[in-house]
C-alpha cells in the first residue's frame, strides 16, 4: 500500500534560502493532493538579552501576526515563480500558517502531530561540523523524534542562492 500524504508541514526559518525547501513541499503536495501547513517557531531569546539589550525577550501577539502575514507575503512571491517555472498555481496548497512562540523541534513535534500532519518537509544548514556533522540541530531534533516521514533539504549557501 502506498501511503497518502492529506497535510504536510513545512518548517521554515525565513532565510532567503528557505524557498528551496518550500518547493519541495508543494512538489509533494502537488503530487498527492495535499495541503500545506507553514510553521516558524519564534524561538526564545536567552533572559539576558531583555537584561543587556533592552529589548523584549517574548513577542507579543502583534510580532507573531506580523511575522505570519510576511511568511504569507513570501509564499505568494515563491509561488508566482513557480506558477511561472511549472504552469500551475501553488498558493491555495498553503492552507495555514502557524507563528508559535517557543523552542523549534518542539513546537514542529508538536504542529505536527496536533495539526495530524502525515509528512514534514524542512530546510538544513548543516552547521558546525562537532555540532552536527550532517545535519542541523533542528532538524536533527525532529527527525530523531518523530514517527512521521521527514524530508530533509540541504539548502544551499548564500552564494548558491535558491
Amino acid at each position: 500500500m502506498i501511503p497518502k500524504i492529506k497535510k504536510i508541514l513545512y518548517a521554515t526559518d525565513l532565510t532567503d534560502n528557505s524557498s528551496h525547501a518550500f518547493r519541495y513541499a508543494i512538489g509533494i503536495a502537488k503530487s498527492h493532493g495535499a495541503k500545506i501547513i507553514v510553521l516558524h517557531a519564534k524561538q526564545p531569546l536567552p533572559s539576558y538579552a531583555g537584561t543587556y539589550a533592552g529589548i523584549s525577550v517574548v513577542p507579543t501577539h502583534e510580532d507573531l501576526d506580523e511575522t505570519a502575514k510576511d511568511i504569507q507575503e513570501r509564499i505568494k512571491v515563491v509561488c508566482k515563480e513557480i506558477e511561472i517555472e511549472a504552469g500551475f498555481p501553488c498558493a491555495a496548497m498553503v492552507s495555514k500558517v502557524l507563528v508559535p512562540y517557543g523552542h523549534p523541534p518542539e513546537e514542529i513535534l508538536n504542529a505536527a502531530e496536533g495539526e495530524g500532519c502525515d509528512a514534514i518537509v524542512m530546510g538544513t544548514h548543516g552547521k558546525g561540523f562537532l555540532a552536527h556533522t550532517f545535519l542541523g540541530s533542528v532538524s536533527s531534533a525532529v527527525l530523531h523524534r518523530t514517527r512521521k516521514p521527514v524530508l530533509i533539504i540541504p539548502l544551499p549557501s548564500s552564494r548558491e542562492a535558491a
